[in-house]
């Protein structure tokens, strides 16, 4: 109970500093904790700017591996739809001969123990290899150990290395030694400066592109809007098909080279969590439906359910990659019913941290969605072969020297 009591008040207090950020709190204590956000900023992004120039100067060198690397990442923290992209990419390399290994640092996976940590140093040895999330042919490690998002990748994608490792290059030196891999996807990879890209992706969102202007804690923003400059291709996520010309624009300003792709992240169908059964999009017209998530913009998740014409009767958010206990899901499915639920939904993410074998009282599915490009490209397919195969580059790449 003490435990849970804490983790509660931790919870509270993110969401708290999550209001602050993103405006939703008003009162003298918010605007003194936005105050004090604001300047850790300004810390923040002097650490920042110091880091790109010892990079851009050759102080600190990144370290090619031979191979094709291709960064997929954003600008700002969470909520761009940056895991189908990697996912569609991956695929689609995959079937054109590459032999792909997708670089993950697994944020909010399980760390090792420390005590392993401790003894790899003490006796000089090297460090442990990556966490092979799948080797291509099976999948290896669960969603705890692994993070969310690489355990959906290595289930989606058979023929795709998935690595977890904070130490990407190293990571990428084991995907070309130990399986043979000519290509490496580095899953939010922007911000990753010892391997160096030689495409970079970036991903913004159409309907929050930078958030308040300000960088990490006091906005979203990893980095300055003007590194927009460090993108090869932009893809605008989460369109609806109107152009918006005032961000195009500022994009142009910064990037005036990089091509725009804009493209939506469009629901596919609903699988059934305890079955896997499947269901068309038009089973939820006109039912009494519950939102479950745990991702950092819910809004656009539920704005998918009652544009299937579903009475969204109950929604329920917890904080992103929030990892939720048998009494969590008790409270919200025993709370879904008192609400009338016929049927509960949530997303692919958060559908990997629901235990195995947990019961539920009503059908409880998750919601598939897959990106479709809407300009730029007649098709993710063309999207792939402009960008990675240009000039009528072989679909097969011979293996780099290790």
């Amino acid at each position: 109970m003490p435990n849970r009591w804490f983790r509660h008040k931790a919870d509270e207090f993110e969401q708290f500093a999550i209001d602050v950020i993103m405006g939703r709190r008003e009162g003298t204590l918010a605007a003194l904790f936005g105050a004090f956000l604001q300047l850790c900023s300004y810390l923040f992004s002097g650490i920042v700017q110091l880091r790109l120039w010892l990079y851009r100067n050759r102080i600190l060198r990144d370290q090619p591996l031979g191979c094709l690397v291709v960064v997929v990442g954003n600008l700002t923290v969470g909520g761009t739809g940056k895991t189908p992209v990697v996912e569609m990419f991956a695929k689609a390399l995959r079937d054109r001969g590459r032999k792909v290994a997708i670089l993950s640092r697994g944020y909010k996976s399980k760390a090792p123990p420390l005590w392993q940590k401790w003894w790899f140093w003490l006796n000089h040895t090297a460090e442990p290899p990556p966490r092979i999330v799948s080797d291509g042919a099976k999948v290896l490690l669960d969603s705890e150990v692994a993070g969310d998002e690489p355990f959906m990748l290595a289930r989606n994608l058979p023929g795709v290395v998935v690595l977890v490792d904070k130490n990407r290059v190293k990571a990428g030196a084991f995907a070309i030694k130990e399986f043979g891999c000519d290509t490496l996807v580095l899953d939010d990879g922007f911000q990753y400066l010892p391997l160096k890209g030689r495409l970079n992706l970036l991903l913004v969102d159409k309907t929050n592109p930078f958030g308040n202007g300000f960088l990490l804690p006091r906005g979203i923003l990893r980095e300055p809007v003007k590194h927009l400059q460090r993108a090869s291709y932009v893809f605008l996520t989460k369109s609806k098909g109107v152009r918006d010309e005032e961000l195009e624009a500022m994009i142009a300003k910064f990037n005036p080279t990089a091509e725009i792709i804009e493209c939506a992240h469009k629901p596919q169908y609903l699988q059934r969590i305890d079955t896997g059964e499947r269901l068309p999009l038009t089973a939820l017209a006109g039912r009494r439906v519950g939102a479950l998530s745990g991702i950092a913009a819910p809004e656009s998740f539920e704005a998918f359910l009652r544009e299937t014409g579903a009475k969204l009767v109950y929604t329920r958010r917890f904080l992103d990659h929030y990892r939720f206990t048998h009494e969590d899901l008790g409270d919200v499915f025993s709370e879904a019913e008192e609400a009338g639920v016929e049927i509960m939904v949530t997303t692919e993410k958060d559908a990997v941290r629901i235990e195995a074998g947990e019961k539920f009282p009503m059908p409880c599915y998750y919601l598939r969605l897959e990106i479709e490009i809407l300009r730029g490209a007649a098709d993710f397919q063309e999207a792939v072969g402009k960008i990675c195969f240009p000039r009528g580059e072989p679909a097969i790449a011979s293996n780099p020297p290790v």
